[in-house]
């Protein structure tokens, strides 16, 4: 799911924001991470403009449910009305309900949206209460003093806002983003019928934030893939109770970290159904050669 975000124009991220939908158009030629590690895995790519701020070419393959063409400035009121949070949510449960039919096991999620690091780690100061300063990385790899300002915009946001951390609804409306909400709206969708749904990195970690905060119960069908160089995800996952999979200093997004988490859940699927045990195999539990 791709969205934009009005607080790039306070300078939080290394790159332009034309870069989200020059990024989309590579995820449809089949041209980018995710979409290697998906034909690896064998998963389908599903992609939604959540709200983008330029307008697209119309695609087969590009779901456009965009919200708004990119949130406001959190960083001077609030990201979103209630109503387009509540949208954004809606819409990731549709977008799940609409792939049922053309079979799903199980789901992973992943974003594209230039400074979505930014939303993502005011979601987890409010929802976590950790301190800005601790939570809130580099993302695409800006500078000391970049990195500096980022800090500072975010506490400027919390502060101007106010969200409320037991409501969930209010921290994606007072400082998220529609890609976030989206996401949130997958795994709610995910958890509904029953299905696995393995959640990338820190982006993804915002959403299940937001889902989790809305119905707890959806922590129980969360599997996490891997933990994120950004110092705000190990904050996410020990809120949310959960034990990434694996942890190899991914940074790209996508979903790529996604994809992997798919690959294992499915190997340890396959070892519970396929190996047999020592009495199938005939194998002696006592034997010495065996430690």
């Amino acid at each position: 799911m791709a969205g934009d975000h009005g607080v790039v124009a306070y300078g939080v991220s290394a790159y332009p924001q034309e870069v989200t939908p020059q990024m989309v158009y590579n995820f449809l030629r089949g041209g980018a991470g995710i979409n290697v590690l998906a034909r690896q895995t064998g998963a389908r790519v599903v992609i939604v403009d959540m709200g983008i701020a330029a307008p697209l070419e119309s695609h087969p393959q590009l779901i456009s449910r965009k919200v708004a063409p990119g949130t406001n400035n959190l960083a001077t009121g609030p990201a979103m009305t209630r109503e387009q949070a509540i949208q954004s949510i809606q819409t990731g449960i549709e977008i799940v309900e609409s792939e049922l039919a053309k079979g799903l096991d199980i789901v992973g999620t992943g974003d594209m949206g230039i400074g979505n690091t930014t939303p993502s780690s005011a979601i987890c100061a409010a929802i976590t209460g950790q301190p800005v300063a601790k939570i809130t990385g580099r993302g695409t790899g800006i500078n000391d003093q970049q990195h500096a300002h980022k800090i500072k915009v975010i506490e400027q946001g919390l502060a101007v806002n106010q969200p409320d951390s037991k409501d969930a609804l209010d921290v994606l409306t007072k400082v998220g983003g529609f890609e976030i909400g989206g996401l949130a709206g997958v795994i709610l969708g995910a958890a509904h019928y029953r299905i696995p749904v393995v959640i990338d990195g820190f982006i993804s970690g915002a959403a299940a934030l937001i889902a989790c905060g809305l119905s707890s119960r959806a922590r129980d069908y969360i599997i996490a893939s891997h933990m994120s160089v950004e110092p705000g995800h190990k904050a996410m996952l020990k809120h949310l109770r959960l034990k990434p999979l694996l942890d190899l200093n991914l940074r790209l997004g996508e979903g790529t970290g996604a994809t992997l988490g798919i690959f294992m859940a499915e190997c340890a699927v396959r070892v519970l159904a396929e190996m047999a045990t020592f009495a199938e195999a005939g194998v002696s539990e006592a034997s010495p050669h065996l430690d």
